[in-house]
């Protein structure tokens, strides 16, 4: 029997894997599980073969697990992914496999019947030096901006500029993206998402707020130390104490950027 872990948030994904695997003889599901903590937990609990592993999850995310786990203590691994085609082409380069959402039975059942291929050799240090070099090659780095953003959008696919953005807040899981009168989510953290922008041009005014710069009309100060940032659309957004030395470090280095009111008080 090949003992298999399921670690994704969603629950429906879980669900249908489940119902996949159902039909399979040879396999037995020991333990699922909706976050990176409770999959590090599952995996020292039950030692399983195989771990369908969802890239993005909340605590820690897949290459989270991994860097936990080990790479050369990590079973055999399917990736689950909503990502670009940048990260899939990496884990078919180092021969890892993975099911990019949505996916279909019979893209189940490939991945599923490669995955005993790797059960069946001898996989201990072929699989721990693949699953680091996937991991090199595929978690977010700080690498150049991305200039143009490609989101999934009720049923769409839409092709964003990044100087379209006016702001970005987060949303749970997720980040809610501000263009004109459009609205968008993005499944992404506000810490992944700020280092794809452009730091010339993008900046972090509170914990859940970033803003383009380019959009801000002025700055209004608050009696508690606090500002208000009004863009030109006239949204006012809060620019936290924590941040405001980023703000005014920038009015310092761009002194045509702002004048007269909306230089920042001390």
């Amino acid at each position: 029997m090949i003992r298999i872990v399921v670690a994704d948030d969603e629950p429906l994904a879980r669900n249908r894997i489940r119902r996949l695997l159902s039909s399979e003889n040879d396999v037995e599901l020991v333990a699922e599980c909706k976050n990176g903590r409770e999959a590090v937990d599952a995996l020292d609990q039950h030692q399983p073969d195989l771990l369908f592993l969802d890239v993005e999850m909340p605590e820690l995310d897949g290459f989270g697990v991994m860097e936990q786990i080990g790479a050369d203590q990590m079973p055999v691994v399917i990736f689950i992914t909503a990502y670009d085609q940048y990260a899939v082409h990496a884990f078919e380069t180092h021969a890892l496999d993975y099911l990019l959402k949505p996916f279909d039975e019979d893209r189940f059942k490939r991945a599923l019947q490669r995955a005993r291929g790797h059960l069946e050799r001898s996989r201990s240090g072929d699989i721990a030096t693949r699953l680091l070099a996937m991991l090199h090659d595929v978690r977010p780095q700080p690498t150049p901006s991305a200039d143009r953003l490609v989101i999934k959008a009720g049923g769409r696919v839409v092709f964003l500029k990044s100087e379209e953005i006016d702001w970005v807040e987060a949303a749970a899981n997720y980040v809610r993206i501000h263009a004109g009168h459009d609205e968008y989510l993005m499944r992404e953290t506000m810490n992944a998402f700020e280092a794809k922008l452009d730091s010339r041009r993008f900046m972090r005014i509170h914990r859940s707020i970033i803003v383009n710069l380019e959009k801000i009309k002025e700055l209004q100060p608050c009696n508690n130390g606090e500002y208000i940032v009004v863009l030109r659309t006239g949204k006012e957004l809060s620019l936290s104490r924590s941040f405001r030395d980023r703000i005014q470090d920038y009015l310092r280095r761009s002194p045509t950027f702002l004048r007269g009111s909306m230089q920042p008080q001390a």
